[in-house]
């Protein structure tokens, strides 16, 4: 008996060595084929069946891609090289010229970013980029380097405007920046660090950024987007590719990206390039006052309620507020038909209007609505103040 259940054990062994053999080697012998077939076509469609849902799926990815709009804006973003002749404070001292020699002049290299703006060759960038520099040179990812002129400055938004001399230039397509909101796709291209042309992406953070002591005219676009030093003077586009902004500062403790990243809004841009080349400066109105914020405890005691507006703490003498009747203690709600939320609201507006044209201006006095018809001047010529950042 034991010798029958030992031929059995070696036979079914050997069929099973078998099996595993032909399953290996010749599958389509067991009709395992056809099964494998149909599961492998069952992996390359998508719910649905047939060929078009793969094409469908490889759709979607592509749509979730941004690099149409990279494509699209970063051959007009161009890399500004800079440098600037530079002498040592103490170099004329003697007791440093005989500690260490006469040093001499020694240039400096600045770097930052820009955008063409126009065929014409204008192109914007940060004041700050540009600011003292003897020699500028543009780079364009074409691999085309020229030298660029400067034909004006505005400190008081860090902006400038240059232009370079060549043919078939690529342009910037603006978009709104009127119509962003706190949550839109962005995208931030520059050359960070002068490692070459880079492209990042984030979210608006925020907008209407004020009172962050960069410039005098603050309506910031806040950025998740990574911007780097050399980035500044670079495009903040949207998924079309579209300008949204120029980026110009960010916070830090490190001196690289925190994820707070700040650009001037395309609107504001756009007005200081077209005074520029049209004026060769940047021509804002003024009215003359000494501006605060609106408190809640402000608003309560001069009966303002919502609090809205921005306080006048001052009035020149003679100032074109002051011979429009406007005293210390209004509050300024609305100007040329425009309601007025805080100081940086009255700054802006007040800047965008027209020397010499009147405009109705709404304040509220005693608790009492009364207005106005002011006459801008315009506004006087900056300081040349300390560009911090990058």
């Amino acid at each position: 008996m034991q010798r029958y259940w030992l031929i059995f054990a070696q036979t079914v062994t050997v069929l099973l060595a078998a099996y595993f053999v032909v399953l290996t080697l010749q599958p389509q012998w067991l009709g395992a084929g056809a099964l494998a077939q149909r599961s492998a076509v069952t992996l390359l469609q998508a719910p649905g069946g047939g060929v078009g849902a793969s094409s469908a799926s490889a759709v979607a990815l592509a749509e979730g891609s941004l690099s149409a709009a990279a494509q699209a804006a970063m051959p007009a973003v161009v890399s500004i090289t800079t440098s600037q002749a530079v002498r040592h404070p103490r170099a004329d001292d003697p007791w440093f010229q005989f500690f260490f020699g006469d040093i001499g002049t020694q240039q400096k290299a600045g770097l930052g970013s820009g955008v063409i703006f126009s065929p014409e060759g204008y192109i914007l960038t940060n004041n700050h980029v540009v600011q003292g520099a003897d020699a500028i040179e543009v780079s364009l990812t074409d691999g085309r380097r020229t030298s660029a002129q400067v034909i004006g400055t505005d400190p008081e938004t860090d902006l400038a405007v240059l232009k370079i001399a060549l043919d078939l230039l690529p342009v910037i397509t603006l978009g709104d920046s009127e119509q962003l909101l706190v949550g839109d796709r962005v995208l931030a291209i520059g050359n960070p660090f002068g490692v070459g042309q880079t492209v990042t992406s984030g979210i608006v953070s925020a907008l209407g950024r004020n009172q962050l002591g960069i410039n005098t005219f603050e309506n910031f676009i806040q950025t998740d987007a990574a911007i780097n030093p050399g980035n500044s003077g670079g495009a903040l586009v949207d998924t079309s590719g579209h300008l949204l902004g120029i980026n110009t500062a960010i916070y830090s403790r490190s001196g690289g990206s925190m994820g707070i990243g700040f650009a001037i809004p395309v609107s504001t841009a756009r007005m200081v390039l077209e005074s520029i080349v049209r004026e060769g400066r940047v021509v804002r109105g003024w009215i003359g006052v000494e501006p605060e914020e609106l408190t809640p405890e402000l608003a309560q005691a001069f009966g303002v309620s919502p609090p809205r507006g921005a306080l006048m703490t001052g009035i020149l003498q003679a100032g074109p507020a002051a011979q429009a009747g406007m005293q210390p203690g209004d509050v300024v709600v609305a100007i040329n038909g425009q309601n007025v939320r805080h100081v940086a609201d009255l700054m802006g507006q007040v800047a965008q209007l027209r020397p010499g044209q009147a405009y109705a201006v709404q304040v509220l006095r005693n608790g009492q609505e009364k207005a106005l018809t002011v006459v801008p001047t315009t506004r006087p010529a900056a300081r040349q103040s300390r560009q911090p950042r990058r």
